[in-house]
C-alpha cells in the first residue's frame, strides 16, 4: 500500500510540478524522482514525494541567490551544468533506496544550494546590453527560468534622432550602433517625405547595400522627412535607426537672425537699450549764441535790402509821373 501511494504521489509530480529552475535545467525529474523517495516526514513518520519537491523547489526555483548566480555569460552554461551535478549527484547516491527524515534533507539541500551559489557567482558575468535598443546577441545572459539564453530584452526601433539643415548644404547619417555586429551586414536605408515617423508603411526604400553613410550633398526642401535605417544579418532584422530632417530655407534663416538681433536690442516694452546707441556730445552755448545772431542778422539785413528795395522802386515811380504831368 505505501509503494502504490509513493507511486501515484511520483506522478502526480510528474504531471504538475513546475519547473525548478536552475535546478531542473540540469537535473532530470527521474534523477529527482529517485532523490526524493525516502523522502520521510519527521511528524507523521511517512514518505511525502510532495514536500520533497516543495524543498527543492524552495530552496532552488525559488531562491533569488540561485537565479542571480545562474545568470552566466555566453558559453559558461556547460561549467554551470557542472556545478549543479557536482552538488546533486553526490545526494542522489546517498538518499537512493533509503528513508531518510526531512531534516537531514534540508540540511544537505541547503549546503548544495549554498555551494552552487558561491561557484556560480565566479562565473563571467554579461555586462554586454547596450540600451536603448537592437536585437544584441552578444550580450546575451543565460536564464535558469527558460534554461536557455536569451538576447537583450529591447525593441529593434530606436528613437527618432532630430537634425535640422539648412538649405543648400550637405547633410550626412550614419547607421552606427554602440553594440557588436555580426561580421556580415546589410544595411537598407528608406525614407518618409515630410513627416516623422516610425510606421514602416510609409517608408520607400532608397539604397540597398552595406553602405553605413547616406549623405544628401545639397539639402532641399523636398529633403525634409524621416530616413531609416535597417540593419539585418541572415536576412533577420538587428536594428532601425531613425533619423528626421528639418530644412531650414535661407530667405527664413536669414529673416530668423534678424529678428532675434533686434529682439535683443529691445528691452521689455519696447524701448532700445540706451547702451546700445552711442551719446552725441550736445552743441555748446557759445555756439548756439553765435548761431542764433548770425541767423538774426542775416534776417535784418533781408528786411533792411527788401525795404530799400521798395523805397527805390516808389521814387522811380513818383518821377515818372511827374514827367508826365510836366509834358502835358
Amino acid at each position: 500500500m505505501a509503494f502504490l501511494f509513493a507511486l501515484s504521489s511520483v506522478c502526480f509530480t510528474l504531471v504538475f510540478q513546475p519547473s525548478l529552475g536552475c535546478y531542473d535545467c540540469f537535473i532530470t525529474v527521474e534523477e529527482s524522482t529517485s532523490m526524493c523517495l525516502g523522502y520521510m516526514m519527521t511528524e507523521h513518520n511517512r514518505i511525502n514525494l510532495d514536500n520533497c519537491f516543495a524543498t527543492l523547489k524552495r530552496l532552488f526555483t525559488d531562491n533569488p541567490q540561485v537565479i542571480e548566480a545562474g545568470r552566466v555569460g555566453k558559453g559558461s552554461d556547460s561549467q554551470l551544468k557542472k556545478i549543479m551535478q557536482a552538488q546533486i549527484q553526490p545526494l542522489l547516491k546517498e538518499f537512493k533506496n533509503k528513508k531518510t527524515y526531512d531534516t537531514v534533507y534540508e540540511e544537505k539541500l541547503q549546503t548544495a544550494a549554498d555551494n552552487f551559489i558561491a561557484a556560480a557567482s565566479k562565473l563571467p558575468r554579461v555586462t554586454g546590453c547596450i540600451p536603448p535598443c537592437g536585437f544584441q546577441m552578444q550580450g546575451k545572459v543565460y536564464d535558469c527560468i527558460s534554461c536557455m539564453y536569451d538576447s537583450c530584452s529591447f525593441q529593434l526601433d530606436c528613437p527618432v534622432k532630430r537634425i535640422t539643415a539648412a538649405e543648400n548644404t550637405p547633410t550626412q547619417m550614419w547607421c552606427n550602433v554602440q553594440f557588436p555586429l555580426p561580421s556580415s551586414t546589410e544595411i537598407i536605408w528608406r525614407f518618409a517625405e515630410q513627416v516623422e515617423t516610425q510606421d514602416i508603411d510609409k517608408f520607400e526604400q532608397i539604397t540597398v547595400g552595406e553602405d553605413k553613410l547616406y549623405s544628401i550633398p545639397s539639402t532641399r526642401m523636398h529633403h525634409q522627412g524621416t530616413y531609416q535605417c535597417e540593419i539585418y544579418s541572415k536576412k533577420s532584422s538587428i536594428v532601425r535607426l531613425y533619423y528626421y530632417i528639418t530644412v531650414t530655407p535661407h530667405v527664413v534663416e536669414g529673416h530668423s537672425e534678424l529678428q532675434e538681433i533686434f529682439e535683443l536690442s529691445l528691452l521689455p516694452g519696447g524701448r532700445l537699450h540706451m547702451e546700445s546707441v552711442a551719446p552725441q556730445p550736445l552743441p555748446s552755448l557759445v555756439l548756439i549764441a553765435i548761431c542764433f545772431t548770425s541767423l538774426l542778422l542775416l534776417l535784418i539785413l533781408s528786411l533792411g535790402t527788401l525795404f530799400l528795395l521798395s523805397k527805390a522802386e516808389r521814387t522811380n515811380g513818383n518821377e515818372r509821373t511827374s514827367g508826365i504831368e510836366d509834358l502835358g
